[in-house]
């Protein structure tokens, strides 16, 4: 039986001053176990004050915790394999080992306990528990309580580590700022490639329940596949020795990297989760994919659902497009169906048309289509804003310089004389049926007398010849009305108020004269 014990927590007199007591007491608590296996009931004061009330009393255990285990790992005081009963252990065991079976047992608390701690309503604690639970791992990876097989092996606490993610994906907490915490330590590869694994074995348990969890998994996701390759201090090539020598260590990283988000990908997720995956799939998610291709049956039918979501699929469309040669019927016909007057309204809208700028780059495409791009613009931009518009001219403009036989949209002589009804048919969601061709931009001569004089003089360039030189319009991207609203103001300070260039000296001289006569006369 173990010894009477003094209950730190217990006493209701319990002052600022007894807490730092409570401190330097735990820290000899832990000094004197590791001096003597005859103080090791005392470990059960520690793990008494891990449970306490107290914010400061926690944390102080949580660092005891940490020093006493780590050092009984590192000194192999811990039972290495199958962890036997404690009634068992009464009998048919050394003393020596009768020790290591209870403070293996006694390890095995602790962790539990810690384990609970990551759903505290306070975060330092959650915190502290979190990093303490780390560094259980980092011991029990450089100190195995397993017995190994053979020297090549590594063992690796998957179960600690899956315990962890499992508190993390919190069902009723959301642990987001704990998650952001975590991604900290996602540099250790071995640690980065077990929390892959353990995310991928839990998205069916989690997906069904609410978004707080599908907001954890998108961070914890998308926080591996920022971390991964991009890590300063691990670099491209990592070594693992559990992984089979037949793989190369990026090729079964990169596997299961995709398996994690394939299995979460096959459920049916809200529109919010859908625009916040498609942010991101382009740079971090198909880079590192053993096999991008196939995202394809989710990017297509991103692609069909419309809208803002039809924007943001439009990145991971052009890697696939470019990069892996991915063929998708009718893809000019949907992008042509996105340009709407919404489009210059969304939060997107600088994406799109950058993208919308390359897939539209290629000298190979029909005329028909060109033009059926330049006019649809055209229209739209008779009600499109200030912004959208400095964006749209110079988009038709390059347009028209990369594929010259569009220049037709331009010189009709005869469009100005005849009264007739534009043939161009906006309705029509087939640009190959829109008859655009039969048309031209009469919009952006309507657009040379627009209220803004940015805007009339951008619409006037199409008066003379075009250069040769495309517009850039990365430059205007970004602009918001705020900003052309400042840009004008500051013009108007600095412009100069035309005077004339003589001063006239003797006009009010002169015309005193004249009035001092016509008085006299009176």
């Amino acid at each position: 039986m173990a010894p009477t014990r003094k209950r730190i927590v217990s006493s209701e007199k319990t002052t600022n001053q007894s807490v730092k007591k409570a401190k330097i007491d735990l820290s000899s608590t832990v000094e004197r176990i590791l001096e003597s296996k005859k103080h090791a009931n005392d470990v059960f004061d520690v793990l008494e004050v891990l449970q306490s009330e107290k914010e400061k009393d926690v944390i102080s255990a949580v660092e005891a915790c940490s020093t006493l285990f780590c050092s009984l790992l590192e000194r192999k005081d811990l039972f290495m394999g199958k962890l036997p009963e404690e009634e068992e252990a009464l009998s048919g065991y050394s003393a020596e080992e009768k020790f290591r079976i209870f403070m293996r047992h006694r390890y095995k608390n602790s962790v539990e306990i810690l384990l609970d701690h990551l759903s505290h309503e306070l975060h330092t604690i959650k915190e502290s528990a979190l990093c303490c639970l780390i560094k259980f791992a980092t011991a029990e990876g450089q100190h195995p309580l397993e017995n190994l097989d053979w020297s090549e092996h590594y063992s690796f606490p998957r179960e600690l580590i899956q315990a962890v993610v499992d508190n993390l994906l919190s069902k009723t907490a959301d642990n987001s700022l704990l998650i952001s915490r975590f991604q900290e330590f996602l540099e250790m590869d071995d640690l980065r490639y077990y929390v892959m694994s353990s995310i991928r074995e839990n998205v069916g348990r989690v997906m069904e329940q609410n978004k707080g969890v599908w907001k954890c998994i998108t961070r914890a996701g998308k926080t591996v596949s920022f971390q991964y390759f991009e890590s300063k201090s691990a670099g491209l090539y990592w070594e693992l020795k559990c992984l089979s020598k037949c793989f190369s260590p990026s090729q079964e990283h990169k596997r299961t990297f995709e398996r994690m988000w394939l299995g979460f990908l096959k459920y049916k997720l809200p529109s919010s989760m859908y625009k916040r995956i498609l942010v991101i799939l382009h740079d971090s998610i198909l880079p590192h994919m053993s096999k991008p291709t196939l995202m394809i049956d989710f990017l297509t039918a991103a692609y069909d659902v419309g809208g803002a979501i039809s924007l943001l699929a439009l990145n991971g469309l052009f890697v696939l497009i470019h990069q892996h040669n991915l063929d998708y019927p009718d893809f000019y016909k949907k992008l042509y169906n996105l340009l709407e007057p919404s489009v210059f309204h969304v939060k997107y809208r600088a994406r799109f048309f950058h993208l919308a700028n390359i897939f539209l780059s290629s000298s190979h495409l029909p005329v028909y289509l060109v033009a059926a791009f330049a006019k649809r613009l055209a229209r739209l931009a008779l009600t499109a804003p200030p912004t959208a518009l400095l964006i749209v001219l110079p988009f038709i403009y390059n347009l028209i310089r990369r594929h010259p036989s569009s220049r037709v949209l331009i010189h009709k002589p005869d469009a100005e004389n005849d009264a007739v009804e534009d043939p161009y048919l906006m309705e029509e969601k087939d640009p190959a049926q829109c008859r655009a061709l039969d048309s031209s931009l009469w919009e952006i001569k309507t657009l040379q007398r627009h209220y803004h004089p940015d805007v009339a003089k951008a619409a006037m360039l199409i008066n003379t010849p075009l250069s040769d030189q495309e517009d850039d319009i990365s430059e205007v991207l970004e602009t918001t009305a705020h900003e052309l609203m400042e840009k004008d103001l500051k013009q108007s300070q600095i412009k100069s108020v035309p005077l004339e260039f003589e001063t006239a000296t003797h006009l009010l001289k002169g015309g005193g004269d004249v009035l001092g006569q016509h008085f006299c006369l009176v």
